[in-house]
């Protein structure tokens, strides 16, 4: 199962995973074959891209480390918020009850299933972006939070923190938030007053703690200073808003946006990699990246020791090396036998290069021809 951009899908592909859009709905299920009105709807609705059922790795079941229905629930529970437009968002107790109830059921999740790694991308149209945004950063900041070793108490305001950390997104026009060229100066420093909107809309809310109020406010702020709305740098921001802020970064840059394409993992992981006591600190870099498959399952590669092979699963702390099947020997000849390889116990073959999805779809003579 890959990840493939939708202007490479076709018809009689098959699905692998289930597209949902943010009110909860099945958009299309796992196993269904795609055909050209399936295709052009999915366009029409900004899907960006598809988790595709090639049969690479029939065997290997890619599960994400919450489940669909939390993430659903949760994805619908920040649209509401988010669409509520007043000053008084969330003071409605039985909402934020729920919002509560889903946070603890997240954080319930990640510690039960603490072997997990990131290796799947959500799939989110163009327009519920921020919503799907918001939860994938609270799992991401709480992924973290566990591996640091934050006590419950703890983790509840990092999650709450990190799934409004976009709340004053709200009081920013759309024009400039869907705008899908450059924006200008005039229009960026709008936007960069939302951390100020957002700690505006929470001031007053019973129901959200300091600690996830400062996560609003802080989490553009930088290690170096280069942040916003302070300029505070290194122990002047909050952990819990460095963290936030490091994979709210992650997580825009491998998600498609209206203005560019998502990057790769690997080059979002590297990215995130050379931020050390720059952007932020390393003490909060390497537990994160140790919980993120720089290569997901389903990533085609090319071995230094010129075999291509595709990536099986990937051991936590191990996020460069993951366990790889081979698809072609040196000689760029058809693996027919079910061989594996653990890089993490063959330091002396790494990954060189990633095969993209029009290399690979393209078929076996191309992939000869790009290596050789």
């Amino acid at each position: 199962m890959r990840r493939v951009s939708l202007q490479h899908v076709k018809p009689g592909m098959k699905v692998g995973r289930p597209v949902f859009n943010s009110n909860g709905q099945v958009l299309l299920n796992a196993g269904v074959i795609l055909n050209e009105r399936y295709i052009a709807r999915l366009r029409l609705l900004g899907i960006p891209s598809l988790y595709i059922d090639d049969g690479l790795l029939p065997d290997i079941q890619v599960d994400d480390v919450i489940s669909d229905e939390t993430r659903i629930k949760a994805v619908k529970q920040v649209k509401d918020l988010l669409k509520t437009h007043s000053l008084s968002l969330g003071s409605n107790v039985k909402e934020m009850e729920r919002v509560y109830s889903t946070i603890n059921e997240i954080i319930d999740q990640l510690l039960n299933n603490n072997k997990l790694m990131v290796e799947l991308i959500d799939i989110r149209s163009l327009d519920d972006y921020v919503f799907a945004h918001s939860v994938n950063v609270c799992v991401l900041a709480l992924m973290t939070g566990i591996f640091l070793g934050y006590e419950r108490p703890k983790l509840f305001h990092l999650g709450m923190g990190a799934l409004l950390h976009d709340i004053g997104k709200i009081l920013v026009p759309k024009e400039i938030l869907n705008k899908p060229g450059p924006l200008t100066e005039e229009e960026y420093n709008i936007v960069k007053k939302h951390p100020e909107y957002g700690l505006q809309i929470l001031s007053k809310n019973p129901h959200v703690s300091s600690l996830s109020r400062l996560v609003v406010y802080q989490h553009h702020e930088r290690y170096c200073g280069t942040g916003y709305p302070q300029g505070l740098k290194d122990l002047e921001i909050h952990e819990f808003a460095q963290i936030t802020g490091m994979v709210d970064m992650y997580d825009a840059l491998t998600a498609d946006r209206v203005y560019r394409k998502a990057f790769p993992p690997h080059e979002a992981y590297e990215m995130i990699a050379g931020a050390g006591d720059y952007l932020f600190s390393y003490h909060i870099i390497e537990p994160f990246l140790a919980n993120i498959a720089a290569y997901p399952a389903g990533t085609v590669v090319e071995l230094s020791s010129r075999e291509i092979a595709v990536v099986v699963c990937t051991t936590k702390g191990f996020s460069l090396y993951p366990r790889v099947r081979l698809l072609y020997d040196k000689a760029r000849k058809p693996v027919t036998d079910l061989i594996e390889i653990e890089l993490s116990d063959y330091r002396n073959v790494v990954i060189s290069r990633v095969v993209d999805e029009i290399e690979y779809l393209t078929g076996d003579q191309e992939i000869g021809n790009k290596t050789q």
